[in-house]
């Protein structure tokens, strides 16, 4: 809406990642020009920056998968408690 602003650091964002996990997908023309073999399992993962996600479900949702789950992917380490000596 106008005069609202979205405040989010390049540095924060950029480093969100997700993993995405699709059943169902089906071998498509899209799926078949790449060089190798849609796997045989039940499950796909897929591992996604946060500001690329909706166009990765959009390609999910073409290609006739279903989206189980999607989980955040920790990429800075947990704080670790200080101990007292």
């Amino acid at each position: 809406m106008y005069g609202q602003t979205t405040i989010t650091t390049p540095d924060t964002a950029a480093s969100r990642m997700y993993r995405i996990e699709v059943q169902g997908m089906r071998q498509s023309s899209e799926s078949e020009k790449q060089n190798y073999a849609i796997r045989k399992s039940g499950s796909v993962f897929y591992t996604v920056p946060y500001s690329r996600m909706n166009e990765q479900m959009q390609r999910i949702n073409r290609m006739g998968g279903k989206i189980v789950s999607i989980q955040p992917l920790n990429t800075q380490p947990a704080p670790q408690p200080e101990t007292s000596e």
